[in-house]
């Protein structure tokens, strides 16, 4: 599991898939660039100090990310009001990346969790 295939993951899609997927995967790696990328559960997922931390999916009309975390979502059940939610990850669209300011919060809050 790597970055090669993460990178084959996001190459496979169609656009505007594609693009918003490369976004993200960018937008997460600057916000803490020592994630590992591997594929799990046939997606693109960022594992911190071996454990999963937050991932992404695309979907026929949609995409997911996911912070891994009920507990994590139902604290910025706020900033995520307008998103589908399910659980530990909510739905955005095809041709809309997750704001930065937005993925920063769900990140970091995740990571303290696992540290």
């Amino acid at each position: 599991m790597s970055v090669e295939e993460v990178t084959a993951y996001i190459e496979a899609l169609p656009e505007p898939k594609h693009s918003t997927l490369l976004a993200m995967r960018e937008a997460v790696l600057e916000i803490e660039p020592t994630l590992e990328q591997v594929i799990a559960w046939k997606s693109p997922q960022f594992k911190f100090n071996g454990k999963f931390a937050v991932g992404f999916c695309a979907f026929k009309n949609h995409l997911t990310f996911s912070p891994q975390s009920s507990a994590v979502m139902t604290a910025h059940a706020k900033d995520l009001e307008g998103f589908v939610t399910s659980g530990s990850s909510f739905q955005f669209a095809i041709d809309t990346p997750v704001p930065k300011a937005l993925l920063s919060k769900l990140i970091k809050a995740r990571l303290a969790e696992l540290s």
